[in-house]
């Protein structure tokens, strides 16, 4: 049985330089000259299409996994849609807050529109001349 060695995978810099070195060539022979093939037992070549497109995701610095929270519980996702409760209130939710980065005792002006209500957080100077009034 011939024995070829496999070329290591292309990552990073290297493999986007190669990808532009190829541009002329169809994407599945741009993957095989970057190392993304596997040669099965009857001598078949495979190209790995996932990991090749996964390896220029992460090449580009592309991220496409949510970022986690400290304290690595899942929970619901932000879905930018929030109900009146049944006593009247509305809760706006820690994801939110967390998103903006809003901490305790953080302070906003409320208008109220026609068909909405905007939220417009005070900066430190806006806070103090309101308690100096």
């Amino acid at each position: 049985m011939n024995k070829t060695k496999k070329i290591e995978p292309l990552t990073g810099e290297t493999l986007l330089k190669r990808v532009k070195e190829l541009e002329n060539v169809s994407k599945e022979e741009k993957a095989k000259e970057c190392g993304y093939y596997t040669v099965t037992k009857n001598g078949v070549e495979r190209v790995n299409m996932m990991k090749f497109l996964n390896a220029l995701i992460d090449a580009e610095g592309i991220q496409l996994d949510s970022k986690q929270t400290g304290n690595g519980r899942g929970g619901r996702s932000a879905s930018y849609r929030i109900s009146v409760q049944s006593n009247g209130n509305l809760l706006i939710g820690s994801a939110y807050t967390k998103q903006m980065g809003l901490q305790a005792g953080d302070e906003f002006e409320i208008s109220l529109g026609r068909k909405h209500i905007r939220l417009r957080q005070l900066d430190a100077d806006e806070i103090l001349d309101d308690e100096e009034s």
